[in-house]
């Protein structure tokens, strides 16, 4: 191993709504600093960007790492990127529009810097050390606020020409459902997202049909998050088990149908939903899914819950800034 080898360091940024997330990486992907610090996006996207910059610095102060000493930076964005270009298409959390963030990034610390969608970032992370390891293709579908997807095949993460790609929580699902954020109608968010979910359980509460949950949130959407949800199933809400079923059930159809394309060998299944009940999340899609699928594919692939947790996100988008500049070597 040569000098330049040995001195290696990437890192990764998690580039959320609310928070920003950096860590320092040595040549091996062992995890030595980082720094969290809130977006404060209310104030603006100049303000965000140096929030960045500055958690950027912070995880390398932490973690005794030079600036020079960098080999390269990933970012993992909400939103649709360029992943050639490192610009920002669109990121609603955000309210960015054709930001060029890559470029600004590579003015601040001189090395290589690439973008890609946060969600594909997890899915890669998955993929490289976690619970897809040494599968060459892996989906991630990530039900959360609305639903991530996300996918590698031979080895890449997936993309479009000049975007990011694998929004998978829009496939249409209902016939006449309701209106999705969007624009269209019935798609896969309507009716599995935790917001759906969320939103059907307080129907329930309403209803007196989830007691425990009742008792716990009343009607408020923005209290059922997904500790209480499991914790309502367990005490004996049935209605929220039933729900959470039928959003496992237009999941496992999508998947399905994703399998009959490209044959994934792992299907990973993250986000806070699937940490809260990964037993029912796992299991329940895994079972639709077989009903859906081309039987001769039955045998070829495995359901999966994610392993690496709030670092996925980082750890992905370094190991992939480390994967680009490897190729090109």
């Amino acid at each position: 191993m040569n000098k330049q080898q040995q001195d290696q360091h990437w890192v990764g940024v998690d580039l959320g709504g609310t928070k920003i997330l950096s860590a320092v990486y040595d040549r091996q992907f062992q995890h030595m600093g980082s720094k969290r610090l809130r977006t404060q996006a209310e104030r603006g996207c100049e303000v965000v960007i140096e929030r960045l910059i500055r958690s950027i610095r912070q995880s390398l102060e932490k973690s005794e790492v030079a600036t020079e000493k960098i080999t390269g930076i990933g970012i993992g964005c909400p939103g649709f990127v360029d992943m050639k270009t490192g610009l920002v298409r669109e990121c609603v959390n955000l309210s960015w529009k054709d930001v060029p963030l890559g470029e600004i990034i590579r003015e601040h610390f001189d090395c290589p810097v690439y973008l890609l969608n946060d969600v594909d970032a997890g899915v890669y992370a998955e993929h490289r050390f976690g619970a897809a390891t040494g599968a060459e293709n892996v989906l991630g579908v990530f039900p959360g606020t609305g639903i991530g997807g996300g996918a590698v095949v031979q080895g890449s993460i997936v993309h479009g020409p000049g975007i990011t790609a694998m929004e998978i929580g829009h496939v249409h699902v209902v016939d006449n459902g309701l209106p999705c954020g969007c624009g269209n109608n019935g798609c896969l968010e309507t009716v599995a997202s935790r917001l759906a979910i969320a939103a059907a359980a307080a129907n329930a509460c309403y209803r007196g049909q989830a007691p425990y949950l009742a008792s716990k949130t009343g009607t408020h959407v923005k209290d059922i998050r997904s500790g209480v949800l499991a914790a309502a199933i367990e005490n004996g809400d049935q209605v929220i088990e039933d729900i959470i079923l039928n959003a496992c059930k237009h999941m496992g159809v999508v998947i399905a149908n994703y399998i009959n394309l490209l044959v994934p060998e792992v299907i990973i299944l993250g986000g806070g939903l699937v940490e809260a009940m990964p037993r029912l999340f796992v299991k329940n899609i895994r079972n639709e899914v077989n009903k859906h699928v081309l039987s001769i594919y039955r045998k070829d692939f495995r359901v999966a819950a994610a392993k690496l947790g709030n670092y996925a996100t980082v750890m992905g988008a370094a190991s992939w800034a480390a994967h680009k500049i490897q190729t090109l070597d």
